[in-house]
């Protein structure tokens, strides 16, 4: 059956732009509206970035005290391990009976952030609505529609106590119309906040980066102009932002790849201010990157659809790149052992690399070929999509996005065992995260399973927390931190 619909046009320059009137095809009215069509042969001109820089105060000189095993500063912890041990976390717990869950703090808005802990603090984002019917869909479908929530938002950091949760203060970053569109999936506040013990850095997409001393004083703000991220096939399908910024060695790192263009940048952390900023020929990404101090050096290595690579990150000259990746890529690399692990889940490349570290130049294998002198092993069609894998006791786990969860040797990528989880529900957008032996893994449902780590699949039990869970917990001195789609919980014996 053919359908009908019905759209504004305006001409300017010889430029077609629509703007929809109605249209029930989903598909026609994602192409078409807001879109702007340029002539055959055409070359679109893309105006320079204008990035403003605004300081206001210094940081403090020391970090704020706090053991330093017990701190997660980052998204997955310090180096995207995902791991901490000697927790000793509880068995068994439940959000609806209140079984081993310490506190349970209501976070207005939505956020699929992962929560941060340095010392005695939580820090945790979200982004909260004028429209109190905001929303996301969670669930298994490829469809690529945008949200359809464009009301004034305020961006919001949070800072909470972590003995008993209290809210010890709130900063609203910015507030009002949003200059972006999200996926349907997706929230205004997806990129995981980080902190050195003395500053606490937010990036709200195209709403800027902000960084707040523990007190909740702002230091400094970066706008970055307006940053559109989508399908890399329909430029129209806007998704919106969910990178992560990262610490290392007093610089503020920030992957930005967009439709129009992309680039790798490093702020000072005292001011803000620009140190280096690398251009990048990238297609949209959603990635956060990593910093590892290999026995080579420090390398930054990037997850793109065009190339995965390697960046020196003290200046931003890439060290190498590695092509054959999925078109789009959301997993964080993981490093360990001279070994960064670099993963994604479009299909149909769907490709795992094991990458050396001091790789130099063009690493990218021929057709036919699975490993080289500098990709140790690889494999196609076993990347998660949503989901950073997980190196642990010298096993490797890869958590897809329908349920199927599988196990590999780390250094030769052989195959331990591939298990389909007893429970699935909505799927798996969190990363998976262990202690003390044991694998945890949230689906969206808000059901927490446990694994046991090794060679053998071992299936330990579920615990609900009985709401709606998209972002990855955080673990600190024997409590894990969960948010919810409503809440920020902690889980620990009593």
């Amino acid at each position: 059956m053919r359908r009908s619909g019905r759209y504004r046009v305006r001409v300017r320059d010889r430029h077609p732009s629509f703007d929809v009137v109605s249209d029930d095809c989903v598909p026609r009215r994602m192409i078409l509206n807001g879109s702007t069509w340029l002539e055959a042969g055409e070359t679109k001109v893309i105006p320079a970035r204008h990035i403003v820089t605004t300081s206001t105060a210094r940081p403090p000189k020391n970090p704020d005290p706090g053991l330093a095993g017990a701190n997660w500063p980052s998204f997955r912890g310090k180096n995207a391990s995902g791991v901490a041990e000697d927790q000793n976390l509880p068995d068994k717990w439940d959000g609806k009976t209140g079984e081993n869950i310490l506190w349970r703090t209501p976070i207005p808005g939505l956020g699929h952030s992962s929560p941060i802990v340095w010392g005695q603090h939580i820090f945790v984002t979200s982004a909260i609505s004028s429209d109190p019917h905001a929303t996301f869909r969670p669930g298994l479908y490829g469809d690529g529609d945008a949200s359809q929530d464009r009301s004034p938002q305020k961006w919001s950091l949070f800072a909470l106590d972590k003995k008993n949760g209290k809210i010890l203060w709130e900063r609203v970053a910015y507030e009002g119309v949003p200059r972006e569109k999200r996926h349907m999936k997706s929230t205004y506040a997806s990129s995981t906040p980080v902190t050195d013990g003395r500053i606490v850095v937010a990036w709200f997409g195209s709403q800027g980066v902000y960084a707040y001393d523990f007190n909740g004083r702002l230091l400094w703000k970066v706008d970055l102009g307006r940053l559109n991220l989508g399908a890399y096939d329909i430029p129209t399908y806007e998704w919106g932002t969910a990178s992560s910024p990262i610490i290392w060695n007093n610089l503020v790192i920030l992957q930005c790849d967009t439709q129009d263009d992309s680039f790798l940048m490093a702020l000072d952390v005292e001011t803000g201010k620009q140190v280096w900023k690398t251009e990048r020929e990238e297609l949209p990404s959603w990635g956060t990157p990593t910093v590892a101090m290999t026995s080579s050096g420090p390398e930054l290595v990037t997850n793109a659809p065009n190339f995965i690579r390697g960046y020196d990150p003290r200046t931003g000259r890439e060290l190498w790149r590695l092509g054959h990746s999925s078109k789009i890529t959301a997993p964080t690399p993981i490093y360990s052992a001279d070994q960064f692990l670099i993963a994604s889940g479009r299909q149909p490349e769907r490709p795992i690399f094991a990458v050396k570290a001091g790789a130099r130049s063009d690493l990218t294998l021929p057709d036919g070929k699975a490993s080289s002198d500098s990709v140790i092993w690889s494999r196609t069609g076993r990347g998660s999509y949503m989901p950073t894998p997980l190196q642990y006791q010298g096993l490797l786990y890869v958590l897809n996005n329908n349920g199927l969860f599988d196990c590999y040797e780390w250094k030769t990528g052989e195959e331990i065992y591939r298990q389909r989880l007893p429970v699935i529900g909505s799927g798996f957008s969190a990363s998976p995260v262990a202690a003390d032996g044991k694998v945890y893994l949230s689906n969206e449902d808000g059901d927490m399973l446990v694994i046991a780590a090794g060679r053998k699949f071992e299936y330990l039990g579920m615990n609900p927390i009985g709401e709606l869970l998209m972002a990855t917990p955080a673990l600190s001195e024997g409590v894990m931190y969960v948010r919810s789609s409503q809440s920020l919980w902690a889980v620990g014996r009593k």
